[in-house]
């Protein structure tokens, strides 16, 4: 068991329709338009995705949509937030019959903070329960794992195969590169930093900058793998502009507009979550000719 991916892996948005239906159809084109970029993998259900509001119903669907539609082009990492140990292995045996390469999980992320042995004992329980290895997403700000912790899962749990380490601390993202083991990978989703990230020597991403901006962010990790420094802080400048642009508690909402923008209509959010507003309309609009300089 192992994590045979690295580079770009958008997290996809889902489109819903106004009555707070998966949108099918709208979701198979943002699968296409994200593959035309030629990324490394794909991610549905995360929270780019909004699957903290699927049901466990629609997160079979969208998983399996996302199947059909990538049909082994590239690697398939299927987010799961869930609240207990049992909801989480539940929704991982609910798509135990596609082909998912990993499970992106979160910690618990309700009110109520496990303990550090309670967190280590909902992973082992997951991962004993399933053949898939599991990413770690380090996301819940009353739940963070601190490095330690988490290179502690990944040695002393088979099935935890990688990390993917949110927020904006470049120094705990360096501290855990340093100590991940052997053979487990770390994904950046510190939007700000993903040039410094991958200069650190991040696997990857799996982040809201790559679900907006895939081909960019292609272009931006195939820079820093060459070497091409100059290019990749040029690249870093254009995308924090936008980054700067595009963040706000409606995020998700903000990520489908912008992929809308590049003509591949990403549908509305789920309500409550507010539609982009028109003030950020604005900012977005502003930023997207500089960066799409970049685009794969």
């Amino acid at each position: 068991m192992g994590l045979d991916f690295a580079g770009v892996i958008p997290p996809l948005v889902t489109p819903f329709t106004a009555d707070g239906s998966i949108d099918e159809a709208a979701f198979r084109r943002v699968i296409r338009f994200n593959l035309d970029k030629k990324v490394h993998g794909v991610c549905p259900g995360g929270s780019t995705g909004e699957g903290h509001t699927f049901t466990v119903d629609e997160f079979k669907r969208v998983i399996e949509i996302t199947a059909s539609e990538v049909a082994g082009e590239v690697p398939i990492v299927a987010g799961i937030i869930s609240n207990s140990t049992r909801d989480a292995i539940n929704r991982a045996k609910a798509i135990s019959h596609l082909p998912i390469a990993a499970l992106q999980v979160t910690p618990v992320h309700y009110l109520f903070k496990p303990d550090e042995e309670a967190t280590h004992n909902h992973f082992k329980a997951l991962t004993e329960a399933v053949d898939v290895p599991v990413v770690i997403y380090n996301v819940v700000p009353w739940n963070y794992l601190n490095p330690a912790q988490m290179i502690r899962l990944m040695q002393e749990l088979p099935g935890v195969q990688g990390i993917k380490q949110s927020q904006g601390d470049l120094k705990l993202m360096a501290d855990l590169l340093l100590g991940v083991p052997d053979g487990c990978k770390v994904f950046s989703a510190v939007d700000a930093l993903l040039y410094s990230s991958f200069a650190l020597g991040a696997h990857g991403t799996i982040a809201a900058t790559p679900a907006a901006l895939p081909g960019v962010c292609v272009t931006l990790w195939n820079a820093v793998q060459a070497g091409d420094h100059k290019k990749g802080l040029e690249i870093h400048t254009a995308m924090l502009t936008f980054w700067n642009a595009l963040v706000g508690d409606n995020l998700p909402a903000n990520i489908k507009t912008s992929i809308t923008l590049q003509g591949c209509n990403a549908g509305l959010p789920r309500a409550p979550m507010p539609a982009t507003k028109p003030e950020q309309l604005a900012r977005i609009k502003a930023t997207m000719d500089n960066v799409l300089r970049f685009d794969s």
